[in-house]
């Protein structure tokens, strides 16, 4: 393919992929297929021969479409929301026709430079404390990791170092080995696997803390466990607090739990994957109050503000805690800038050393939407789940579980978790709406998430039309059964 060719196939993408999203609710969002559907609508090996790229499209819609999952449905109203807009895949395009790999300010400086004022101007957008903030002489800042589980690991690995050395330095006589088997980190019994995944990872011991009525930790719950370890003879170092749990969305009291930390020197990351983005809005910027005590901070716009998969934002009070914790220098990376100050190699700041250039993503988006743009998306989605649980408050049939805050709405039928289940079984079998479920103290809960960039009302009522037609019909089975 020349670039006569690529022009011209790239507008045929460029529709495509438009028609795609413009007539995405006519497809089935949930696909009807079985494990192992694909390998037989495929050659056992590669081509010989080039193929022409008309058969290639053919086939993605032949033996790819029908396999796909579609996130981006305004049916789709499972898990959280994946971002997804038109800026953002011109942007996407773009990164991949730059093609350079910026792991060094001088493999490509305005890969690493634009990513750092993007990462000023997001924090300035949420109000984070200018702590967090490079700016000019910042000693914080901000990167793009590849999901907040990343993020997690970084933040983890960094406090693990900054712990090793402290113990180390009060007793000289400490092996790694002996402190690492002595540490001790926290989080929330409501907080996503990944967490605990990383702590196997890091090989620490990761333990879940207790949750209020409103799924949250408290800092009694932290200030108990801490107190046991230390007279244990562990090292307590690391918190994650989570802002937005992936079960119900629930929000841990960063007020209560950051100056616990703060005082037993313990390293608070704080994993706002989905909420983040709704901190642009003031009306819920104070779901982050209490930031100020924390190390690093997280969240994914590529969950809810239409920069699409991956851009997982971090911010760290003080680089050097991940620079210190991730240097290594070989001669073939080094270049003549890297100790000026002025800038930064972000191959310090993660596990891998490749990175592409994913800030120009967030650069056309915002430019594109403005932040009155992007608030008002949020607002939209926030307002759509209060129309949902609305409607499940009109029927006495259902209860809600537990408090709706931004876009996702916690329910169940009023019965046995295998009752809810043949529910969501149903549900998702017509593959007409797609949910997922979670567990909250025992119980089986659907959840329903707003997700799509194009669901409206119109698509929350049919949601809601639907799954009432096969809770009824559930419901006289059972009936005629009993």
């Amino acid at each position: 393919m020349d670039a006569t060719e690529f022009r011209k196939r790239g507008k045929e993408m460029v529709d495509y992929i438009a028609d795609y999203l413009e007539t995405i609710e006519k497809r089935r969002v949930y696909p009807d297929v079985e494990p192992g559907y694909l390998r037989p609508h495929i050659p056992d090996s590669a081509p010989e021969e080039p193929e022409r790229f008309e058969d290639i499209l053919k086939d993605v819609e032949k033996i790819i479409m029908p396999g796909v999952t579609h996130w981006h449905s305004p049916y789709f109203f499972a898990y959280y929301p994946t971002a997804n807009s038109f800026p953002a895949l011109l942007a996407d395009m773009l990164s991949g026709g730059i093609g350079c790999i910026g792991f060094t300010w001088a493999s490509s400086p305005a890969c690493t430079e634009l990513e750092t004022v993007m990462l000023d101007w997001l924090g300035k957008m949420i109000n984070l404390p200018p702590s967090f903030l490079a700016e000019k002489d910042g000693e914080g800042g901000g990167v793009i990791q590849g999901t907040a589980s990343e993020a997690t690991l970084v933040a983890l690995l960094a406090a693990r170092t900054k712990a090793i050395q402290r113990a180390q330095s009060e007793n000289g006589t400490l092996t790694q080995g002996d402190i690492i088997g002595r540490l001790v980190a926290y989080t929330s019994d409501q907080a996503h696997s990944s967490v605990e995944k990383d702590g196997l990872i890091a090989g620490v011991k990761i333990k879940q803390l207790p949750t209020d009525d409103a799924f949250a930790v408290r800092g009694s719950a932290l200030r108990k466990a801490v107190d046991q370890d230390k007279a244990a003879g562990l090292i307590p170092f690391f918190f994650c607090a989570t802002l937005g749990t992936t079960t119900c969305c629930s929000f841990d009291k960063l007020s209560e739990l950051g100056p616990i930390c703060n005082e037993e020197t313990i390293w608070m990351h704080v994993d706002a994957a989905y909420a983040g983005s709704s901190f642009i809005c003031p009306e819920f910027r104070h779901l982050l109050n209490g930031v100020e005590f924390a190390d690093s901070f997280n969240f994914n716009p590529h969950k809810w503000l239409l920069v699409n998969f991956d851009c997982s934002t971090m911010w760290v009070k003080k680089r050097t805690d991940l620079t210190c914790a991730f240097k290594i220098d070989p001669v073939y990376l080094k270049h003549d800038h890297q100790e000026s100050g002025l800038i930064t190699d972000y191959r310090h700041w993660q596990i891998p050393l490749g990175r592409r250039f994913r800030s120009l993503k967030m650069w056309f988006v915002f430019r594109m939407y403005g932040v009155k743009g992007l608030q008002e998306y949020i607002r939209k989605h926030v307002k759509l789940a209060h129309e949902f649980k609305d409607l499940v408050l009109q029927d006495d049939r259902f209860e809600i579980c537990a408090d709706v805050i931004l876009g996702l709405v916690c329910f169940r039928l009023k019965g046995t978790n295998e009752l809810n289940e043949a529910l969501l079984r149903n549900i998702n079998d017509s593959r007409k709406i797609h949910l997922v479920p979670c567990n909250l103290r025992g119980k089986f809960v659907l959840r329903f998430a707003v997700c799509a960039r194009t669901v409206e009302s119109a698509h929350v009522q049919f949601a809601w039309k639907h799954i009432t037609k096969l809770a009824g019909e559930l419901l006289k089975a059972q009936k005629q059964q009993d």
